[in-house]
């Protein structure tokens, strides 16, 4: 049988993917992907086969490396970060109900939000949850209600894809809502380029947070009412006793 794995190649660094990872594209023939998260693994994977397809062209990406397996190729489908997680593994699933003959492996990868997580301290150290800010593909009002539901719950929250050209001020929005349940002391923080060339980070309140600028390279924690800054570093214990 066809095989093609589905590997979350972490954030970006060649040390942050796991060894499963890097053992299943050393043994694949081709490697698939977003040309942005080709380019990060290519100069680690010489003398194998390539292919690329741009933003927004996902389901032609599964069918090409479906195609690919068929034709006798062992093929690698990378997702930056973790591959289940707002990555291609459950979409790999759907499409590849028409390939029945081809075996598919999902290969866990560091996610933004645990890969971020360390850069800042140990935010995520209690219950969390994360929310993309992106509407492609969630309406507006949906992310709004789990913003609202887990601000009122008291979750820490990850925000991934809090900020793009035409969602300028959807942070800012974001904030406000947030802000109707959690202080607007409450401890956040941002790392940007996790795991690649420029990483940094910044430890801030939430008042704070609302007027600050990010982008798509950027990851945003916003702390529950326990979360505290230590030493410049984000900090959640690990409950609500003895605290």
């Amino acid at each position: 049988m066809s095989k093609i794995y589905v590997a979350g190649i972490g954030p970006g660094a060649y040390d942050q993917m796991t060894g499963k990872a890097i053992r299943a594209l050393n043994e694949s023939d081709v490697i698939i992907g977003y040309t942005v998260y080709v380019d990060l693994v290519k100069e680690h994977f010489p003398g194998k086969e390539f292919m690329t397809t741009p933003m927004k062209k996902e389901v032609d990406r599964c069918v090409l490396a479906f195609e690919e397996a068929r034709k006798g190729k062992t093929v690698s489908m990378i997702c930056s970060g973790d591959a289940g997680v707002y990555g291609m593994a459950g979409l790999m699933y759907e499409v590849g109900v028409n390939y029945p003959d081809v075996e598919l492996e999902i290969i866990s990868g560091v996610t933004a939000a645990t890969g971020g997580a360390a850069v800042l301290g140990a935010p995520l150290i209690h219950d969390f949850c994360l929310i993309s800010l992106s509407d492609l593909l969630t309406p507006w009002e949906k992310i709004e209600a789990r913003l609202l539901g887990a601000s009122q719950a008291d979750f820490v929250i990850c925000l991934y894809n809090p900020s793009s050209k035409k969602r300028h001020d959807y942070l800012k929005k974001a904030c406000d809502l947030m802000m109707r349940y959690k202080s607007p002391e409450t401890v956040c923080g941002i790392v940007y380029h996790i795991g690649r060339e420029g990483e940094g980070s910044r430890v801030m309140t939430l008042k704070e947070l609302r007027d600050t600028q990010v982008d798509m390279f950027t990851t945003v924690f916003i702390g529950n009412s326990q979360t505290k800054e230590l030493n410049g570093k984000m900090v959640t214990p690990r409950g609500y006793r003895n605290v």
